[in-house]
């Protein structure tokens, strides 16, 4: 379970201001990716940190409960880099892209940024890559629920646009439906050319 282990150890007692940082969306064949960056402060509700998970380990309806509370009581900002960006950059790139706007648009200085994973983008301040942090640090954690609940939103929104790929429920992964909805029906501009089962999509139509 996440706690302020890692939030103390880089000073969270004595008022350093830290940031959790997490991305949802790395592995789908279509729509961006999506970072949150999150700031619990001191006062921030124990009753809410007990319920604070890796948003993976949580069911949707979980999640769903917990965002607005969340959001209320903590400073958030949320990024995202688009289509465009992850076929031009790859899409490591475009994840640390999509962190350093969402830290960035959090407009207030920051000591310490936690980063889930084992790589960190630059900022201007210090970054701290945490390997599964979303599952140590409250502030992560925090952080993958709600860049989960935006991405999964924006999702819903493009499946109004595009139904055949059912991107309502499987947020534009590669699910056996949406496989075979690109083998019948063709790329969208929301699908990213340059994964692999998007280019073999492309060639057949």
């Amino acid at each position: 379970m996440p706690d302020y282990s890692y939030e103390i150890r880089y000073g969270r007692l004595m008022g350093k201001i830290i940031c959790g940082v997490d991305e949802v969306g790395r592995g789908p064949l279509a729509g961006p990716v999506v970072a949150a960056a999150v700031i619990l402060p001191p006062d921030f509700p124990e009753a809410l940190c007990i319920k604070i998970k890796d948003s993976k380990k949580m069911s949707a309806s979980a999640r769903e409960k917990i965002v607005g509370p969340l959001k209320e009581h903590c400073l958030f900002a949320i990024a995202e880099a688009s289509v465009e960006e992850i076929d031009r950059l790859n899409i490591l790139w475009a994840t640390m892209l999509a962190m350093q706007r969402a830290v960035a648009f959090l407009q207030t200085t920051i000591d310490i940024a936690l980063i889930d994973g084992n790589r960190a983008p630059q900022l201007h301040c210090e970054a701290v890559p945490v390997v599964k942090g979303d599952d140590k640090s409250l502030s992560i954690a925090a952080a993958s629920i709600i860049a989960k609940v935006c991405r999964d939103d924006l999702m819903k929104k493009l499946a109004e646009r595009f139904p055949f790929y059912g991107w309502d429920h499987n947020a534009g992964y590669g699910t056996s439906e949406h496989i075979e909805a690109l083998a019948r029906h063709g790329v969208t501009e929301c699908h990213r050319a340059s994964f692999a089962p998007v280019r073999a999509a492309a060639r057949k139509h």
